[in-house]
């Protein structure tokens, strides 16, 4: 994926763009939130200030090199940034990992799901993925019923597979492939 120009996609909610050097306080406070931190392996708590901007700076060369893209999630009616959504690609094998956050003000209103299903569309249809998976802890059973409203399958559970603030924990990990995708967007 040469491509140098970012992607924009939109849903009916939902603007998933570039994330811009003004949103790093907002995402450092969202983030930030130990409820939010807890749920995610890669977030830290504290988020120190500076951490979203290095974080940024990431996403174009990612981009550029078909190795990964990330959107900030950005409510259309009130312009607040409520999270960020990426795929982490691996392009030898035609797959990418589903990520997500949601700040905390913002949970429980099917944002998550809404932006997953526009980046499963993006990762089949534009960037011609063959299979598109994710983990969550199993603490967090949310996440996991954003997985099935996606169609995804539940493929087992993944034992002591990674370290969260000192502690092993288990991931659920769930996947859907391009045809699996193709058909359930046809009903």
């Amino acid at each position: 994926m040469t491509a140098s120009i970012y992607p924009e996609l939109d849903t009916a909610r939902l603007t998933l763009r570039k994330f811009r050097v003004s949103d790093a306080p907002v995402v450092e406070e969202l983030a930030g939130a130990v409820e939010v931190a807890e749920m995610t392996l890669n977030i830290p708590h504290p988020y120190e200030v500076g951490l979203a901007e290095e974080w940024f700076q990431t996403h174009q060369s990612d981009y550029e090199l078909g190795e990964g893209v990330v959107f900030a999630m950005v409510n259309k009616e009130t312009l607040d940034l409520i999270g960020a959504i990426g795929l982490i690609i691996t392009p030898r094998y035609s797959r990418a990992e589903l990520g997500y956050w949601i700040g905390k003000p913002f949970w429980g209103k099917g944002f998550a799901t809404e932006a997953a299903h526009e980046l499963l569309r993006f990762g089949f249809q534009e960037l011609k993925l063959n299979r598109i998976y994710a983990t969550h802890m199993t603490q967090n059973p949310a996440s996991g019923r954003v997985m099935e409203k996606l169609g995804m399958t539940r493929e087992g559970i993944l034992r002591q597979h990674a370290l969260k603030w000192d502690k092993f924990v288990d991931l659920a990990t769930y996947g859907i492939l391009s045809h699996e995708w193709t058909l359930a967007s046809k009903r």
